[in-house]
């Protein structure tokens, strides 16, 4: 931890960290609200068993700068957040819980919105929609979006396909070889458009049914999870865990590309990106080509529409293009061109709105 929380509040530009006690229904939770220049601060709720104290306030101020940056790239009008819950999601849930943290998000007036993450689940903020308007992601049937993995699977595929274009001169997935990590709801969909554009696809997953799934129904090929990163193929596409691109796993790729939907793939962003730039692989920033599930929460906030939130969610693939083009004009990594338009976004739009003031009415 830091010496001071201020301090490292003030050096990656957050604006408020808030800390939620219950003692009846034993929540410990902390809302980190990053940046609320383009509007108010969006991100889903994550529940993990952490360490200690300091454990959960790094991993709030890190994934809510991280939301903010993702907001910006997908053009959304919010800015961005993330709240997370100490306590094990296998044990300590309870309709007390989620219901005392949807006082706490009410009590911010919108300047919080939030929903799903990793431990938490559309159920779960069916609770908190008891204490509060300000969630997302709910089940259809409770007038929500449903399922975000598609829209991220769908954004995700746009993307890949203009990487492709870029790298290799075509979009083209047939006879191009994926080595897909990690058959979650998102890899499993994108495994499902591979076979079907007529690529060839080679995957990993520590979940032998997942595999087992893969290879019998799609004819994938099946891999120990540690052997992916040495697949020689066109496109590697980690769709599981965080910090997979580091010092060990770099020199081992075989591919041409990296494009994934998992969070935080870099290791160390300055030191990774230009890792990957130095080997001539093409790296598409996870916060830009796997913003499909925050487009269709903020596609539910303006009134759910699927038929505008996949144009929306394809909208990444013309992005990553600008991305790329400044990246070889300004001599840059894809990472630093990323944020490089995102810093742009916020000064520009910095002029117009400022911290985000409950109750204003946006035209977004």
């Amino acid at each position: 931890m830091p010496p001071s929380i201020f301090d490292e509040m003030a050096r990656q530009g957050h604006e408020q960290l808030i800390f939620c006690h219950d003692r009846p229904s034993r929540l410990r939770a902390i809302i980190a609200i990053h940046d609320t220049t383009l509007g108010p601060a969006l991100g889903g709720t994550r529940m993990w068993a952490y360490g200690n104290e300091d454990e959960a306030v790094i991993d709030a101020l890190r994934l809510s700068r991280g939301m903010t940056y993702k907001a910006a790239a997908a053009g959304t009008v919010f800015g961005g957040g993330k709240c997370v819950v100490w306590g094990d999601p296998q044990k300590d849930k309870s309709e007390p819980l989620f219901r005392a943290l949807g006082r706490y998000v009410q009590s911010l007036g919108g300047r919080f919105i939030t929903g799903t993450d990793v431990g938490t689940t559309a159920g779960d903020f069916v609770h908190a929609r008891a204490e509060t308007r300000h969630v997302v992601a709910l089940p259809e049937e409770y007038g929500g979006s449903g399922d975000s993995g598609y829209t991220t699977a769908y954004a995700l595929w746009h993307g890949i396909r203009a990487c492709l274009e870029w790298e290799l001169g075509s979009a083209d997935a047939r006879g191009r070889r994926f080595a897909i990590q990690g058959l979650g709801k998102v890899g499993r969909r994108l495994l499902t458009q591979v076979c079907d554009a007529g690529g060839e696809a080679v995957v990993a997953d520590i979940d032998c049914r997942q595999t087992a799934w893969a290879a019998g129904e799609l004819g994938a090929t099946v891999v120990p999870p540690e052997a992916i990163y040495d697949v020689p193929c066109d496109v590697f596409s980690p769709n599981a865990l965080g910090g997979v691109l580091n010092d060990e796993t770099i020199p081992r790729l075989k591919c041409r590309i990296v494009a994934g939907a998992a969070n935080n793939q870099l290791a160390d962003e300055g030191l990774h990106a230009p890792m990957l730039a130095g080997r001539a692989i093409l790296y598409a920033p996870d916060y830009v080509i796997n913003a499909g599930g925050l487009i269709q929460v903020a596609e539910e906030l303006r009134g759910w529409d699927r038929e505008r939130a996949d144009h929306r969610a394809a909208a990444v693939g013309p992005f990553l293009r600008r991305i790329f083009e400044l990246a070889r004009h300004e001599k840059l990594t894809t990472q630093q061109a990323a944020d490089l338009l995102v810093r742009r976004r916020l000064h520009d739009l910095g002029h117009i709105k400022r911290s985000y003031i409950p109750h204003q009415r946006s035209c977004g």
